[in-house]
């Protein structure tokens, strides 16, 4: 009798020590998602994660929104989540198009100096709100997962609105990341390339990154505990926002760009995806560029790589001059 309740007690001990692991591990991981992906403070619910504090270049201004015919898109994606985007038009309307994907934290207004440059060569520009941005549905961003269908959604609108449609993206940072996703994974009739600029291979290895240089922890069991919980909170894993895994499946031309003084996403990133894309692929870096930097500090250099690579994708893109 004595050994049995010896067993009982400590069979109940080990089980309270393993529910006290379970629950210390998912307030770990429960801390750090809210930290990185959840948008809204208690002064503003729109207002991005808390992380960004540390990661977005805090001098970076909003660019002006171009001088032209603006529509409002919208479209509710099967979650029921309501997404929203801007379309430009430019004076003469054409067939080609470009889908810009904004950054980590950024919503579509950080990105009208791009839209600006692509209006003046012709372009039709559409630049979406992503999940959790913007005006954009969503309490969590999911580094690419979510944002990649819709992207995917969205070049299906644009083919509806124009059925001659030719159609570019153009992420950067979490953008470059969401669009590769989006190439890799879905089937977009009318894609004719993709640029990716300062793109991770996966969101898993970038935030192990950040957690070493912002807190100083180690990957195990942090990053663990963050991919379970993301997944509970989210519906998606952390490490599911892996380019890395779908470059293999791009078939469009793609260009790849990269700052020489990235620290958030390393150079080294974007050499793994090149040798992983089997796509015809150019490569375009721009010595002293940090993170997101790539398109100010190399100036009209960046726009003549980007339009010379437009100019080599068959198709309509070929009279992008």
């Amino acid at each position: 009798m004595m050994n049995y309740n010896r067993k009982r007690r400590w069979g109940t001990v080990v089980i309270v020590f393993i529910a006290a692991v379970l629950a210390a591990g998912y307030a770990i991981g429960d801390y750090f998602v809210d930290y990185a992906l959840k948008r809204g403070s208690d002064a503003d619910p729109l207002a991005p994660p808390a992380a960004c504090v540390n990661i977005l270049d805090k001098s970076r201004e909003m660019p002006e929104e171009p001088a032209v015919p603006t529509e409002a898109w919208r479209m509710t994606m099967p979650d029921g989540r309501n997404v929203v985007a801007v379309s430009y038009r430019p004076a003469q309307t054409g067939h080609r198009w470009v889908i810009l994907a904004h950054g980590y934290g950024r919503d579509h207004r950080y990105v009208r100096d791009y839209a600006e440059v692509y209006l003046k060569h012709g372009y039709q520009v559409l630049s979406p709100d992503l999940c959790a941005a913007g005006e954009s549905d969503g309490q969590y961003i999911t580094m690419g997962v979510k944002e990649s269908e819709e992207i995917a959604k969205w070049a299906a609108k644009v083919k509806e609105s124009d059925e001659n449609a030719e159609i570019v993206l153009h992420g950067i940072s979490m953008g470059a990341a969401t669009v590769m996703l989006a190439a890799g994974r879905y089937e977009m009739p009318g894609l004719a390339a993709v640029i990716e600029d300062c793109g991770y291979t996966s969101a898993y290895d970038m935030f192990t990154n950040q957690l070493d240089v912002i807190f100083g922890l180690p990957e195990f069991p942090i990053m663990t505990c963050v991919d379970i919980v993301s997944g509970i909170k989210t519906g998606v894993k952390v490490s599911d926002a892996a380019p890395i895994k779908a470059v293999p499946g791009i078939k469009v031309p793609i260009m790849f760009i990269h700052g020489t003084a990235d620290k958030l996403v390393p150079p080294s990133m974007m050499d793994k995806l090149y040798n992983a894309c089997p796509a015809p692929k150019s490569k375009f870096i721009v010595e002293g560029a940090g993170h997101g930097d790539a398109m100010t500090v190399a100036g009209k250099e960046y726009w003549e790589a980007v339009f010379s690579f437009l100019d080599d994708c068959p198709g309509a893109l070929s009279i992008s001059r």
